[in-house]
């Protein structure tokens, strides 16, 4: 390819593919499909690159119970303290260092027809133009009645937090189809790409299917502005005494919130990314995902050194899910990304007992019953689910 991916959908979908380093995706087997490849050495700690999502949504449920965030962006719209409030039950909690709240409130915007909120004016024109137009409900944005409303009323009733996904990530979808911004992306996509051995995707059709099959590897976003205060406060420079006081405090403080509110900590959504959806899964990554940024953009970041040619790999297990056995693994990615792992760590572990703990024989007990053994007609790992 004449042009990275990353430069490619930062020219032609306004992505914020910040990339450090180059990175391209390449094809790797039938088995696996596409991956991402570093072409050349990325430092471990370095950001390999940032990635604005072709279109997020907050979660539904995560909106309702008054998790406050960007209706385009998903950064959140409270205070640092007003967080910590709302988190602990307490109205009276008061933070330190409050001058260190990254949120402007007095940056803030509603939409004018159904009075969403928004973080900036720029997210205000930004989603007016890709796909609020179709979808501003007006004045019926509390109607119960409203198509919409019922949409995600229906949506609700049948996919309780935790969540994974959102419906009103597909209506987006579609309402950025219908505005005609899929065209308008299509053509600067050939200008960019366009590559004769490659010419099914580059028509009408197929980039259709090219922009659904991203559809199928949604990421989880995550947006905290208590979080930010936090890290904030880890970068002060103290004395160690206030040191002391100050991370007993935020210890304290997560315990209460952990009482009151559990593990619902922030504003929650999903978005597409065309480049992580590239990243292909291992038990042994050599990269994370994160939302430094207290929005969508995505920046993908090395745990260790990687170097040219190494394909990049990001984990889709959890840090405890990746401390647990071969068999229970394989299961956690069975069933919710429907392969079977192929990493050096599986590899490595073919040889071990398939049990390793009673809830895993349990699991196991369940699916003899249910005749489906660990492998059964199962692809190996791949990106295009």
């Amino acid at each position: 390819m004449a042009a990275s991916m990353c430069d490619v959908f930062s020219f032609c979908m306004g992505v914020a593919g910040r990339a450090r380093v180059a990175v391209e995706v390449r094809f790797v087997n039938s088995a696996k499909g596409k991956g991402l490849f570093a072409t050349q050495l990325i430092r471990k700690g370095e950001t390999i690159f940032v990635e604005r999502p072709l279109v997020a949504a907050q979660f539904l449920w995560n909106a309702l119970y008054r998790y406050r965030a960007c209706d385009h962006c998903l950064r959140a719209l409270e205070k640092a303290e007003e967080n910590a409030q709302r988190l602990t039950g307490k109205p009276g909690q008061v933070l330190p260092h409050p001058e260190l709240c990254a949120v402007r409130k007095d940056l803030h915007q509603n939409c004018p027809h159904c009075q969403v909120v928004y973080c900036s004016a720029e997210c205000r024109l930004a989603a007016a133009e890709q796909y609020h137009q179709v979808l501003c409900p007006g004045p019926s944005q509390d109607d119960p009645l409203h198509p919409l409303n019922k949409l995600q009323e229906a949506w609700r009733s049948v996919h309780y937090p935790p969540e994974t996904a959102s419906i009103m990530l597909m209506a987006r979808m579609v309402a950025t189809v219908k505005q005609g911004q899929l065209e308008l992306l299509r053509r600067l996509f050939t200008e960019a790409l366009y590559e004769e051995a490659l010419s099914q995707w580059f028509t009408p059709d197929g980039f259709r299917s090219l922009f659904a099959l991203v559809g199928t590897n949604g990421q989880g976003i995550g947006t905290s502005s208590l979080s930010q205060w936090v890290h904030a406060c880890d970068a002060l420079e103290l004395k160690p005494q206030d040191r002391e006081q100050l991370d007993a405090f935020i210890d304290q403080l997560y315990k209460d919130i952990e009482a009151a509110t559990g593990e619902f900590l922030n504003c929650e959504g999903s978005g597409l990314f065309v480049l992580q959806s590239c990243c292909n899964h291992s038990c042994v990554p050599n990269a994370e995902t994160s939302f430094p940024e207290n929005n969508f953009l995505l920046h993908v970041t090395a745990l260790e050194d990687i170097k040219p040619g190494e394909e990049i790999c990001i984990s889709y297990l959890d840090c405890c899910q990746r401390e647990r056995s071969r068999h229970s693994r394989h299961r956690i990615l069975r069933e919710n990304y429907l392969f079977v792992c192929s990493c050096p760590k599986c590899l490595a572990e073919a040889d071990e007992p398939n049990v390793t703990s009673e809830e895993d024989e349990e699991d196991e007990d369940d699916e003899e019953e249910e005749g489906q053994p660990e492998d059964a007609e199962l692809g190996d790992e791949m990106t295009d689910v």
